[in-house]
Formats: structure tokens, C-alpha cells, sequence
């Protein structure tokens, strides 16, 4: 789909001439990193349009908050749309759309007092109903939305008053109000018939929405109506989608765009010492995966999964696809970034005798999988999947590497091929990031792996107020993940992405890449 308004588009540079140009980007060599943390200015300072090439997006992409599953479309939601609360820079919980809440002792009852003076971009007030229909939109038999299990532990919701939405859940949930700065939550105008207006595109964030070419681009002018005044300081925000690594360095080399993602981590040193470019290298829940189907012969064996786990050369991974930029993975997701990390949990080793062992208590002399990737998944995806096909041969597993295409990548092959190359940006609570990818039947879970004590403890911690018995559930999850799990995750990546040095920030988000991907709401032009 084709989204445009009515308001004039600004001059710009055009795609097809960044994709005509990678010889600058093509002769960058390896080099050391720099990292670059230049403070922000006191004020910011309102106006200019800022450009950003993205290495997400799919031409089939909408603005429909239910399907957005790539960098580009959680950027553009946080630009455009507002959301009952957020997560500040510091990781903290923070009101945008709700100005306060509060929960019954058991935290089965939530209050959440909506902001009043609030409008959507077309004028139109942001009321309860607004709301209501913004989150019963997840919920449902008939729902197909990736957020649904986030919000499946709602009983009902109602309004109280003419300020307040509550919000009655089936068990306690120690970290409900977080649930709603998942990047599908958008709070979208309300159709009148129970449904909520998303082909509009009209948000309530500080940015809306001029025009939306699925695959190409997005962009946005500022909404001078925002409540807050103290955030979206560009007068226009271009972004474009440029899955070719080579195209977006050399469009920020060459100062036709202000900001780029998922860099070469090869050369992203010399890149560093580009005159006016700066390099921000950010640890974070971010990890790299392989997802192998669970649910498919051999991998429905455990033995199988351990085999695939103790054939994987971690430390050689991060050495050589993420430079330095990250840290060894344990095969579950709740790295060191998170409240709840098992700092004690035993690593598998790359072992390729024992994960023979594993293959004969299979009963497997060999195996042979196939294992797609592009680089699409993340920066390297092909080469990692490579170097594990060269460790897995000694382990007698021979793994035929299915180079695929870019475009398409995250609807063609993620969650449908057997064994396939991910990255997952994280979530900023362990309860988020296990409901959304490793719950059973869960719609993301791309292992497709279910395990009933797992989706036991993951209802049980999430209703649990005690501190220390949350934690013990905690690293008995992650202890099921990594040794039972479908889920072959070997290391933790840093955000690494390039600005130039006309762009002012403040220090960055970790939860989530380029400054939690509210970029356009937090930074100007120096």
C-alpha cells in the first residue's frame, strides 16, 4: 500500500541515487572501532529536515500497528504515534499518552489517567474510547496481532470517569505498564464501530505522517499542536529504506543523509574517522539468532536442539561478525542488560564430540539441515551462517547455507523455513521478551518450541510481587531456554550506528536501537 496526505512533499535526494552510488562505502577497509560521544547541546534547536537510511523494510509493510515487524516500522510508529507510556533513556518507565497510573495491592487492577488536551494530527481529541479500541484491537479470538499474548491476561476494561481508563487483569502482573511500550500498542483514533482507524494514518506522537511508499520511504513534518513542546525538534523527517549496506554508508559519507543502521562492523573504524561522522557502539538486549523449527523432524528431538547448540563456535562469531561489538550468548535471550539475568547460568561450549554424543542419544549417526539467511536478519547474517556451517562439520551435522534474498526476508522466510537467521531488538522486560518470542503458540515464538513448565513460570513470575521468588523463576526460564529450547543464540550485539556531525543527542537509549528508535523525538540539529 501507497499512503500520502494532502500535504505538499519537501525536496529530497532520491532513492535510486544512493543505490547508484557504493563506490566510497566499497572502499572502506578494516580498522579499528571509534566510538564517538559528543554531548548534546542545553537547548535543542527546532528546525531543518533530517534524513535516515534504514536497513529494514519490506514492500509489503503497512501502517497497520497489529503486522510491524522490522526497524523501520517500529521508527516510524515512535515518530507518528503515541503510546500510554514509554521507556525514558535511563530504562525507567515514563507517562506520555497516560499521565499517571496506579495498581490495586495484588496488581490485578490497573487506573491509568489518560492526558487531556490531546489530538490526534487531523484535530481530532484523544478520548477513553480511543483507547480502549487501541488495545482491545490486540485482544481476541480474532485478533492477529503479534502484541496479542502482551495483552491476552486482560479480563475487561472500562472507563472510570471522564479521565480514567481501568484495566481488570486474570493474575497479577508486577510489569503491566511496561506492556504498553511495546511498538504495536499505538493508540489510534477509535472507527466508531469497535475497531480502530489505522489506514488513515493518523497518530498522536510529535511527527505525522506525509507520505508512506512500503519499502522505500516515509516521511513526516512536525506536529506543531503536540502536547509536548519539549520533544520533535526537526521541522521534517525523511526516512528511506536501504537495505543495501554499501548504499547507506555511502549516502552518509557523501552528506545526502544525516544518520544510517546496521553498519559494516568490519570497517566501521575507518568509517569513525570519516571527517563529520560519529560512531555510537551501545550494549543492549539485542541479540543474534538461528531459529530452528521445534516443531520438524530432527529438531522436535531434543537431543537434536543441544547437538545444534554445542556445534556453534560462539567466541568465533563475535570476533569475526560482531568485531568487538557484543558479548557471547547463552542461547536465551535475558542478557546482562536485564533485571533478571542469571550472571551464574553455564554456558554451552562449542564442543563438536559432544554434540555428536547428542546426535547418536538422537539416534543420529549425522544430519543434514538447511539453514537461510540474508542479510537482512543482521549485519553478517550470511557469513555467520557459514562460519557455523564450517564448526557444525565437525560435529557430523552439515548445514546447506540457503542464501535468500533481502526484500521479503521477514515475510517469506522468518517463522516458515526450518532453520533460519534473526535478530530480535529486545524488550525491556524479561516477561515481554519470553511472552512475545518463547511462550507456546506465541505468534513470534519462531522456534515454535513449547515447553509447559516454561509457560507455567512465565504466568506464575509474571503475577508474582516477591522480589526473590520473581528472580528464582527468572533464571529457572532461562535455564529451560537455553538447554531445551529451540533457539540457537550466540551472542549479544551492541547498537552500532553513524550519525553525522550535524545531529545533537544526549546519552542513547539501550533498550532499543538508535536511541530506543525515538530518534526523531529526541535529537536536532547542532
Amino acid at each position: 500500500m501507497s499512503y500520502k496526505s494532502k500535504t505538499p512533499s519537501f525536496a529530497r535526494p532520491t532513492r535510486r541515487a544512493f543505490l547508484g552510488t557504493t563506490a566510497a562505502a566499497a572502499g572502506l577497509v578494516s580498522a579499528g572501532t571509534l566510538l564517538s560521544t559528543r554531548p548534546a547541546l542545553a537547548q535543542p534547536k527546532r528546525g531543518g529536515t533530517i534524513r535516515a537510511a534504514k536497513g529494514h523494510g519490506n514492500t509489503g509493510d503497512t501502517l497497520d500497528p497489529a503486522t510491524w515487524t522490522n526497524g523501520f516500522t517500529v521508527a516510524l510508529t515512535f515518530g507518528m504515534n503515541g503510546f500510554l507510556t514509554k521507556v525514558g533513556v535511563d530504562g525507567s518507565l515514563q507517562p506520555e499518552v497516560a499521565e499517571s497510573w496506579e495498581a490495586s495491592p495484588d496488581a490485578k487492577v490497573w487506573r491509568f489517567k489518560i492526558r487531556q488536551g490531546m489530538t490526534f494530527h487531523s484535530g481530532k481529541p484523544v478520548t477513553l474510547d480511543d483507547v480502549i479500541a487501541s488495545v482491545d484491537y490486540h485482544r481476541g479470538e480474532d485478533s492477529k496481532s503479534v502484541a496479542k499474548p502482551l495483552v491476552a491476561p486482560i479480563v475487561s476494561i472500562s472507563k472510570e470517569g471522564e479521565d480514567t481508563v481501568v484495566f481488570e487483569l486474570e493474575t497479577g502482573s508486577a510489569d503491566f505498564p511496561f506492556v504498553f511500550t511495546d511498538y504495536h500498542m499505538a493508540i489510534c483514533p477509535s472507527d466508531g464501530e469497535g475497531s480502530i482507524d489505522w489506514r488513515s494514518g493518523d497518530g498522536c506522537g510529535a511527527y505525522k505522517l506525509v507520505e508512506f511508499d512500503p519499502g522505500v520511504v516515509a516521511r513526516f513534518e512536525r506536529f506543531e499542536n503536540d502536547w509536548d513542546q519539549d520533544r520533535g525538534f526537526f521541522d521534517a523527517v525523511e526516512m528511506l529504506s536501504i537495505l543495501d549496506l554499501n548504499a547507506r554508508t555511502t549516502a552518509l559519507i557523501s552528506g545526502d543523509v544525516d544518520v544510517i543502521d546496521k553498519l559494516d562492523l568490519k570497517t566501521v573504524g575507518l568509517l569513525g574517522r570519516k571527517p563529520g561522522v560519529a560512531i555510537h557502539s551501545i550494549a543492549g538486549p539485542q541479540y543474534y539468532s538461528f531459529a530452528a523449527r521445534a516443531d520438524l523432524a530432527p529438531v522436535d528431538n531434543a537431543n537434536v536442539r543441544l547437538a545444534l547448540k554445542h556445534a556453534i563456535d560462539r567466541q568465533e562469531l563475535v570476533d569475526k561478525i560482531l568485531f568487538g561489538h557484543g558479548t557471547v550468548g547463552k542461547d536465551q535471550p535475558i542478557g546482562p542488560s536485564y533485571r533478571f539475568h542469571d550472571p551464574d547460568l553455564a554456558q554451552t561450549p562449542y564442543d563438536p564430540d559432544k554434540a555428536k554424543f547428542y546426535l547418536k542419544e538422537a539416534g543420529l549417526d549425522g544430519m543434514n539441515i538447511k539453514l537461510s539467511a540474508a542479510d537482512a536478519a543482521f549485519p553478517g547474517a550470511v557469513d555467520a551462517a557459514v562460519l557455523y556451517q564450517n564448526s557444525a562439520s565437525k560435529a557430523g551435522i552439515t548445514i546447506d547455507v540457503n542464501r535468500v534474498p533481502n526484500d521479503g526476508y521477514w515475510s517469506d522466510v522468518w517463522l516458515k523455513h526450518e532453520f533460519c537467521a534473526v535478530y530480535w531488538g529486545g524488550r525491556p522486560t524479561e516477561d515481554q521478551i519470553f511472552t512475545t518470542a518463547f511462550a507456546g503458540g506465541a505468534d513470534w515464538n519462531d522456534s515454535y518450541w513449547k515447553n509447559a513448565r516454561f509457560d507455567e513460570l512465565l504466568v506464575m513470575a509474571r503475577a508474582e510481587l516477591d522480589e526473590a521468588k520473581r528472580r528464582e523463576m527468572y533464571y529457572e526460564m532461562q535455564q529451560l531456554v537455553s538447554t531445551d529450547g529451540g533457539t540457537v543464540l550466540p551472542m549479544f550485539a551492541n547498537f552500532v550506528f553513524a550519525t553525522s556531525d550535524k545531529v545533537s543527542y544526549g546519552d542513547m537509549a539501550s533498550n532499543f536501537d538508535q536511541d530506543g528508535e525515538r530518534w526523531m523525538e529526541r535529537w536536532s540539529f547542532a
